[in-house]
């Protein structure tokens, strides 16, 4: 049986904000490209679309939330697998029961009931968890797990809905998951750049608007990091003393907030960091301008090393 919530849900305390949780989020993109492939992850190039999670008061709850669950099971290529969902009184937002199916069964929160807007960022997120169950992929720990989820279920154009679920004022806080907003919005960005999809037009919170614009800044710096060509004048500054560094001094560990790393081998001077699409770790040689091809997820990098 798995469960999520996150933080701030609806009278859990205060949303955290930020990205706390960067390094698991980079390590499940690279985790998803490996398990599903570059043309495994391009089957995912179009969202779930706004009309299939809609859901207002008019519909038969039980009914709207099966529409939506198999909607979202066809959305994440989920074979043979029919989603039950039930409604009871809980602790978490939802959780399912993870067999072997071909049915599985979903319970979510009583207060669904009257927040249908958001039963597909909750269905969302327990049918990815079955799709990770599928694929045999997970990491360890609870919330390691989680934010795996979480970001999987973004990556793969579900997960709009999650950060959408997101609203926030004065005296009250709602959020779905367990990455912070601007890490939804993170997610959300780096799935926007690599497969040209724009999801803004489809938020109804302006909090969200909020986080993906901060999510979407983030993103755009790990297109601008040493070695690639397009890093701004001082980090280029940091990376050409770092390299001088490195020369005279290979033995040298890195400073722990620079995205590059630097190692001598017989053939030379070497330079190590993450692609900034898939985050898999690339290895080059020292030798000035050079376009480098990801293996992973196939994007051409221009760095100058």
């Amino acid at each position: 049986m798995t469960d999520g919530d996150g933080n701030g849900g609806r009278g859990g305390g205060p949303v955290v904000h930020g990205f706390p949780h960067l390094g698991t989020v980079r390590s499940a993109i690279t985790a998803l490209y490996r398990r599903l492939s570059y043309e495994g992850v391009h089957a995912y190039a179009t969202s779930l679309v706004p009309a299939d999670a809609a859901f207002d008061d008019r519909e038969d709850l039980h009914l709207g939330a099966q529409r939506v669950a198999r909607a979202v099971v066809q959305h994440l290529r989920l074979p043979d697998a029919r989603m039950i969902v039930a409604f009871r009184t809980m602790e978490h937002a939802a959780a399912v029961e993870l067999t072997a199916g071909p049915e599985y069964f979903v319970e979510l929160n009583d207060r669904f009931r009257t927040h249908r807007r958001d039963i597909g960022a909750a269905l969302a997120h327990e049918a990815t968890h079955v799709l990770l169950h599928r694929l045999g992929l997970e990491f360890p720990g609870t919330r390691a797990n989680e934010i795996l989820t979480d970001t999987v279920t973004t990556y793969l154009g579900a997960g709009w809905l999650l950060l959408d679920a997101f609203r926030e004022d004065g005296v009250s806080s709602q959020k779905l998951g367990y990455l912070t907003p601007e890490e939804f919005g993170y997610v959300l960005a780096k799935r926007a750049l690599a497969l040209g999809e724009d999801p803004s037009p489809w938020f109804t919170s302006p909090q969200a608007c909020t986080a993906y614009g901060k999510g979407y800044a983030r993103a755009l710096r790990d297109l601008r990091q040493p070695p690639l060509a397009a890093a701004g004048w001082a980090a280029r500054r940091r990376y050409a003393k770092d390299r001088r560094h490195a020369r005279t001094h290979p033995d040298t560990a890195p400073a722990p907030e620079v995205p590059y790393a630097f190692d001598s081998g017989p053939q030379g001077l070497r330079v190590s960091f993450g692609c900034p699409v898939c985050h898999q770790r690339i290895r080059v040689p020292v030798r000035g301008r050079v376009r480098v091809r990801c293996g992973l997820c196939h994007t051409v990098l221009d760095c100058d090393t």
